[in-house]
């Protein structure tokens, strides 16, 4: 069973060195005083908790699963007294507004406590995990009451929230739903209907559970310009914020998943439950976007949970395990067989994971920092031109990472041969708590026709050219630097090429609109490589300068600059097949016609 250690040393690299979140934090009201002792202090206390409570029970909680009772969710062993833990430690609280009970530490912050909740126990941390969308929309969207009423506890970590969206047969198409919110004497709404999927619905780690969910008012129009939002607690709460008798809300049965088998993921029944009216009616869809967005990052944070899980687990058994000799002769003769890292397909596969999982963390971290600019700036011009940018690269870091993540996973497994096939190596869960990570919250190809279609192509090019126009202002600063040429080089033939296919396939979609959805997971996945190949340069740059300075930790810069040319020379050519591929058309998916599809 792989063990886990918080890779404290490279989250330092991205937080410190390639983002300098310290002066980032300087420009962030209230925040001012947060430096580099700040940060690595926390980083150090939710390494402890994550090395020594989570990933303990990581396993374990996999092998007992869930258990259901009449509507009752039993967790596995260990789970219930972690999250006590976990509230005593303050750690719900700590990104929430003091106003609402919480530290008011920016969201960049509670980014780094999930990586590392979520590597250790990713099943575990998906309990306070879904917390946040929930507390994030009544925040935002929510009468004064509701606030008072379910913030604090939520912040506090004494209640837990879910995201109540979709039902059997809608999947992503909302529009679909049919569940009802009936209007009430008393201002409430009874709400009727059955949710599926739902993530942390029902479990015995907290007193109440704080449902968002997903409705339709009487006459209300059709599609998704007809859906609404509420509050479903599961226990009603009083006026006085104490807890009254029991909604009519219940676990129906426990899905029988293929992983993440410690979180419940829940069939939800409501039949006539209390609910409560959250944002305007009928704009439910734009307002569950402010926990959706949540729910994507938080989703492609798992993407690196699994790329750096794998690649954790793949190297101290490639370094361990004997098996035939170099071919370029004995690597330690005094063994009979040479430790597998020596092979070049095993370090292939070992580089892989862990250029996914360095370019995962810088990506997911850049994205929150941009995230606290947003939440904490407000209107000023740089706090619109980060929601800009936000809103480009959530789909990219969502999809890229979750499909990116999955591959290290099996690469992983493979490392061990046909022991990673077997339980008690514990790369088989990663895998199988990875899979899910490319299909919810928007499955692949869902976020790449938002990233094509509505980030993109409806904006005219402008949210990309913002990025775009950041690489073309790092690549220019660093033109002349002829020790930064193997990663500027290329970086601008990509960038400028991104550009390129994009009216290519912006032309096409003029003649037929097929064609967006035929491009569009190519094109998404082109977007990730030049995203990450930019964060690697940045590295890049980061590790020379420190270098030629004759900082410390030699090694580990070296080692940075090589995983960066690893990234360039061995993945970044995958552009070129997505490229070609999405340029292929839509005649190559769409031209037989639907009878002949046939088996």
């Amino acid at each position: 069973m792989p063990s886990y250690r918080a890779p404290q040393r490279d989250i330092q690299f991205v937080m410190h060195e390639v983002l300098a979140m310290s002066d980032h934090y300087k420009t962030l009201q209230g925040n001012e005083d947060i430096d580099v002792q700040t940060i690595d202090a926390i980083l150090e206390e939710a390494s402890k908790f994550a090395e020594n409570v989570l990933a303990p029970i990581n396993a374990s909680g996999d092998e007992q699963g869930c258990t259901w009772d009449d509507g009752h969710v039993t967790t596995p062993a260990g789970f219930k007294e972690a999250y006590a833990r976990y509230v005593e430690g303050g750690w719900p609280s700590i990104s929430h507004s003091p106003s609402v009970g919480g530290q008011g530490l920016p969201e960049s912050l509670g980014t780094m406590i999930n990586e590392l909740s979520g590597t250790s126990n990713w099943s575990w941390s998906m309990y306070p995990g879904l917390s946040h969308g929930a507390m994030n929309t009544i925040e935002t969207h929510g009468t004064d009451a509701q606030k008072t009423l379910y913030l604090l506890p939520l912040v506090e970590g004494r209640w837990t929230g879910t995201m109540c969206l979709t039902e059997s047969h809608c999947g992503t198409d909302l529009g679909l739903l049919r569940t009802k919110a009936e209007p009430q004497a008393d201002g409430g709404y009874a709400i009727t209907g059955t949710k599926i999927f739902i993530s942390a619905g029902e479990h015995d780690m907290v007193d109440n559970i704080v449902h968002i969910v997903l409705a339709r008012l009487p006459g209300a129009p059709e599609g998704t310009k007809g859906i609404s939002l509420f509050i479903v607690p599961k226990v009603n709460v009083n006026p006085d914020g104490s807890l009254g008798e029991r909604n009519q809300v219940k676990c129906g049965s426990l899905e029988n998943k293929m992983g993440i088998h410690g979180n419940a993921t829940c069939v939800m029944n409501f039949d006539g439950a209390k609910g409560y009216l959250i944002g305007p009616a009928n704009k439910g869809l734009s307002c569950m976007f402010t926990f959706m967005n949540i729910a994507r990052i938080g989703t492609a944070v798992q993407g690196l949970c699994s790329a750096e899980g794998a690649f954790q687990g793949a190297l101290e058994y490639s370094k361990e395990r004997l098996q035939m000799r170099s071919l370029a002769g004995p690597v330690e003769p005094e063994k009979p067989a040479d430790p597998i890292i020596v092979h070049p397909d095993v370090r292939r596969m070992l580089l892989t994971a862990k250029a996914f999982a360095e370019g995962g963390r810088m990506l997911v971290y850049y994205l929150s920092q941009l995230n606290d600019t947003v939440t904490h700036n407000g209107t000023t011009d740089e706090a619109k031109e980060a929601e800009v940018l936000l809103s480009l690269l959530t789909p990219i870091a969502k999809a890229f990472m979750t499909e990116t993540g999955l591959e290290s996973a099996n690469l992983g497994m493979q490392c061990f041969g046909g022991h990673g096939y077997i339980r008690e190596y514990g790369m088989e869960q990663i895998v199988r708590d990875a899979r899910i990570s490319t299909i919810y919250e928007g499955t692949t190809g869902i976020q790449a026709l938002d990233l094509l279609g509505r980030k993109v192509l409806m904006t005219q090019g402008q949210s990309l050219k913002a990025f775009t126009k950041k690489i073309h202002l790092f690549c220019k600063a660093e033109a002349g630097n002829e020790v930064m040429a193997e990663f500027i080089e290329p970086l601008m033939a990509l960038n400028k090429e991104w550009g390129d296919l994009t009216m290519k396939v912006g032309m096409a979609a003029l003649k037929d609109r097929n064609e967006v959805g035929a491009a569009s997971v190519d094109y998404l996945m082109y977007s990730g490589y030049v995203t990450q190949a930019y964060l690697f340069a940045r590295a890049a740059k980061v590790s020379q300068d420190a270098l030629a300075k004759g900082a410390g930790d030699i090694d580990f810069y070296q080692a940075k600059l090589f995983t960066a040319q690893f990234f360039f020379s061995r993945l970044l050519p995958r552009t070129q097949t997505h490229a070609t591929t999405m340029l292929a058309g839509a005649g190559t998916l769409q031209g037989l016609d639907q009878e002949h599809f046939r088996f």
